[in-house]
């Protein structure tokens, strides 16, 4: 079992609508995806519709496993721990990386084709991504150009085909807030 090494506190409201502390601990769900040389996932929170509901203390919507994509209407928490890259990751097949995906549920989502993909874990999805990088570095690959994204750096990633390449030698601590999405018709495949 993964433990993850930070807390989730969520809040909530008592019988007479005060507001008080209804969970302190680490996320119930993580899990590393794609073995050895893939990241360790911290399912944080999601709801299941805009505007979200706010209750007094119904909770996190159940999920089965880990899903790649916030629900229809939706939206997603998370926390990766992405470890450096090493040279395996360089041969790695489209099938390999498209089943990388399919852990997630999002075979779909897999882009890279061939040799000429910039990275064998680009992948696109149909979602507004809120990425704060909290500790270390990560490279931001792009289908044209990349850059170096460091703690504190935010990014935002608008349905884009993209990925992530930790260069670093260490590891890449990074919040995603998933935000479920539209494509306008002349950007969907």
């Amino acid at each position: 079992m993964i433990k993850a090494p930070f807390r989730r506190i969520v809040t909530g409201h008592d019988t007479n609508g005060r507001s008080v502390i209804l969970e302190d601990g680490p996320p119930p769900r993580a899990a590393r995806i794609g073995g050895e040389l893939g990241p360790i996932f911290y399912e944080v929170w999601n709801t299941r519709e805009t505007p979200a509901r706010i209750d007094r203390a119904s909770g996190e919507p159940p999920e089965e496993g880990i899903i790649l994509a916030p629900p229809k209407n939706g939206t997603r928490i998370r926390v990766l721990d992405i470890p450096p890259e090493d040279d395996r990751l360089k041969h790695l097949s489209a099938e390999e990386a498209r089943a990388h995906f399919a852990e997630v549920g999002a075979a779909d989502a897999a882009t890279h084709r061939d040799t000429n993909s910039r990275h064998p874990f680009m992948h696109r999805t149909e979602t507004i991504d809120y990425g704060i990088v909290l500790e270390g570095e990560i490279t931001l690959i792009m289908d044209e150009g990349e850059t170096v994204v460091r703690a504190g750096d935010i990014v935002i990633q608008r349905g884009t085909n993209h990925g992530w390449a930790n260069r670093s030698g260490k590891n890449c601590r990074i919040a995603f807030i998933l935000i479920d999405g539209e494509f306008e018709p002349e950007l969907a495949r």
